[in-house]
């Protein structure tokens, strides 16, 4: 009786079991659209102000880029502990376990506390062979140690700020989650100018800006999750560390680590083939068209993952029906926009790419590159909906799987090969996007609607879900 009632209080303050679906996913998707589009501002003011320094700009834009492999790292590492946590407690507060949604969320506090500390201890005494490893020059490396240099400090506010905001947004405060990292963001914008170009600190400014500002947001994730607000709040009982906890967070997480692990891979071997074949200039359209990535992939992202609480937790409150509508939203929402950034990439492509430099050579580097890498961005839609499904209910095999196919089976071989069978070889480093896109893409949307979607019961809840899958049976789960 107790469990029913802490579930019928749950679902009034969250109320994903009740009402529109379409709703519940633009309401969780639009808050996180702009907060993503926030954080990304972190990194992205920086490579705009950092490529219009006079004179240096286009090399230190390459430095920089040399650094997002361990950028891509650290948030791999956030995503174990962080997002890998936030199904889990969102299964659990749908089931009406709240004492289980509190230990995950102490848990996950914990090991992204401690994982920070090491991570950034181990990069700071190997951070010049690492850079070097990642694609180095001589001229490019003095610009990359500067800007890590700094970042590192900032490492355990970066992963705490992003990593328990996933447990802000899964209580049903989404707009707290995006006010998380508009706060930080907004000093970032503000900082970025005043250090790189009144103080004269260049890259470094940079830097000191990005660790201030994620600073800031942690701040205020810590007050509120440790605050009254939040029905779930971090408690010093639920930190300590289980076993059972622990692995069920790394379990769903290890999806997350593995596609940021594979992208600091696959920006590695990019970076090295871009450098033996084009030099430190293609090294810099890597950044640049990377960045006009980062910036439309936002939106795609926020629809899968504001699909992601109402999926979960309709599917432990065995709600199936209410489960097929979530992917079905998340699905037409990615595929709609999608289709719409591909269009205003082709039609607008110097718009974009003179947002990060001026320099009228890269510039016209980057242009024919950045339409061969967004050639077949439309099937993205399709790789995040597999994905972002296969995470919400825990299917982690599947999940690490096509994440692992899409871009260790793809992307990486392909950056290898295609060079050696086009001209001129740099645009094979480029066309190892859209193949992996549309054979990653489908391949994973297929397998999911085959294996999830079309195995949930429509109507489960009128026999009280007697009929629906069977979790406990399956091997993912």
């Amino acid at each position: 009786m107790n469990n029913l009632k802490s579930m019928s209080g749950l679902r009034r303050s969250v109320d994903f079991g009740q009402g529109s679906v379409v709703k519940h996913v633009l309401r969780q998707a639009f808050p996180l659209l702009l907060s993503q589009l926030v954080q990304l501002l972190y990194n992205i003011v920086d490579r705009i102000y950092i490529g219009h320094i006079p004179e240096e700009g286009a090399d230190a834009l390459t430095g920089l880029g040399l650094t997002f492999p361990i950028v891509s790292v650290i948030l791999a590492f956030t995503m174990l502990f962080g997002q890998g946590g936030a199904p889990v407690f969102a299964i659990a507060m749908g089931s009406g376990n709240e004492k289980k949604a509190s230990k995950v969320l102490g848990n996950s506090f914990m090991l992204m506390l401690i994982s920070s500390v090491i991570i950034a201890s181990v990069l700071m005494f190997t951070m010049k062979p690492v850079l070097y490893m990642l694609g180095a020059s001589d001229v490019t490396y003095p610009f990359a140690e500067a800007y890590l240099r700094i970042y590192l400090l900032g490492t355990t506010a970066t992963m705490l700020a992003n990593g328990l905001n996933f447990y802000i947004s899964n209580q049903g405060f989404a707009v707290t989650a995006m006010i998380t990292t508009l706060t930080g963001a907004m000093l970032n914008i503000i900082l970025d100018p005043l250090f790189i170009f009144v103080f004269h600190m260049n890259i470094e400014g940079a830097a000191l800006a990005t660790v201030i500002s994620q600073s800031a947001s942690m701040i205020w994730v810590l007050i509120f999750l440790f605050g009254k607000k939040p029905k779930i709040k971090i408690q010093r009982k639920s930190m300590r560390l289980v076993p059972g906890i622990c692995g069920e967070i790394c379990l769903v997480g290890i999806t997350g680590f593995i596609m940021q692990f594979t992208n600091s891979a696959t920006q590695t071997v990019c970076n090295r083939t871009l450098l033996h074949y084009g030099g430190n200039m293609y090294v810099g359209v890597m950044t640049i068209v990377g960045s006009v990535r980062d910036i439309m992939t936002v939106a795609v992202n926020a629809f899968a993952s504001g699909a992601q609480p109402i999926i979960s937790f309709n599917y432990g409150a065995h709600k199936f029906d209410r489960v097929r509508s979530g992917i079905r939203v998340s699905f037409l929402l990615g595929f709609c926009y999608t289709g719409i950034a591909w269009l205003l990439i082709f039609l607008f492509p110097k718009f974009f790419i003179s947002l990060f430099t001026k320099d009228v050579v890269l510039i016209n580097a980057a242009v024919p590159t950045l339409h061969i890498f967004f050639l077949a961005y439309i099937f993205m839609a399709f790789q995040f909906s597999g994905q972002s499904t296969f995470m919400s209910l825990e299917k982690n095999g599947r999940a690490i799987f096509f994440s692992l196919f899409r871009k260790v089976v793809l992307v990486i071989p392909l950056t290898l090969l295609l060079p050696r069978l086009v001209s001129p070889s740099v645009n094979g480093v480029f066309m190892a996007e859209p193949v992996s896109n549309v054979v990653g893409g489908l391949a994973s949307f297929t397998t999911m609607y085959f294996t999830v979607y079309r195995k949930l019961n429509k109507s489960p809840d009128r026999n009280n879900g007697s009929h629906g899958p069977a979790r406990g049976n399956d091997s993912d789960s």
